[in-house]
C-alpha cells in the first residue's frame, strides 16, 4: 500500500502560508500538507520529538518547503540539520523564500538544498511554480530507497 506524500511546509507568515495553500488549491495538490511555523518545531516533526513524539509512523514528508526567515531556528541550519541526521540526509528540501541575499542563496545549496525559489510576489506567477513543484517533486520525483 503506497503512503499519501506529505508536503511539509515550514513558514512564519500567515499571509504566505494562506498565498502557498490557495496556490496548492487551484494547481489541484490534494497532498496532505503540515504546516510548522518555525525552525524548532520543523526539526521536531521530522525527528518526532516534543508535541509530535506520539505520532504515527516514521514516514518522512515527499518535500520539504523551507523559509529561511524563521522564528527560534533559521532555516539554513534547519537544512544543515536535516543532511546532519542519516534519516533525512537525502530528503529533498526546496527553499521557498523572498530572501534576495545572494548569500542566502550561496548558503542555501552549499548546505544542501535540492532547489531555491524565490517566493514571486505575483499570484499568478506563484501558481506556477506550484504546478512546476506538483509535476517534479510530487509525481516525477523518486526518492532513494529507505535504509536502516
Amino acid at each position: 500500500m503506497e503512503t499519501e506524500k506529505i508536503i511539509l511546509l515550514v513558514e512564519d507568515n500567515p499571509d504566505d502560508i494562506e498565498l502557498t495553500l490557495r496556490a496548492f488549491d487551484q494547481s489541484h495538490i490534494k497532498n496532505k500538507v503540515v504546516v510548522v511555523n518555525d525552525g524548532a518545531e520543523a526539526l521536531e516533526y521530522l525527528f518526532r520529538q516534543g508535541e509530535y513524539v506520539e505520532l504515527e509512523g516514521d514516514e518522512l514528508p515527499q518535500v520539504v518547503l523551507l523559509d529561511l526567515k524563521l522564528p527560534k531556528i533559521q532555516g539554513l541550519e534547519v537544512l544543515k540539520r536535516i543532511r546532519a541526521d542519516e534519516r533525512t540526509r537525502f530528503l529533498p528540501v526546496v527553499i521557498l523564500t523572498s530572501s534576495k541575499e545572494e548569500s542566502d542563496l550561496i548558503d542555501g545549496y552549499r548546505l544542501g538544498a535540492n532547489s531555491y525559489i524565490r517566493k514571486p510576489v505575483d499570484f499568478s506567477q506563484f501558481l506556477g511554480a506550484a504546478l512546476q513543484l506538483k509535476m517534479y517533486w510530487l509525481v516525477l520525483n523518486e526518492q532513494p530507497p529507505k535504509t536502516g
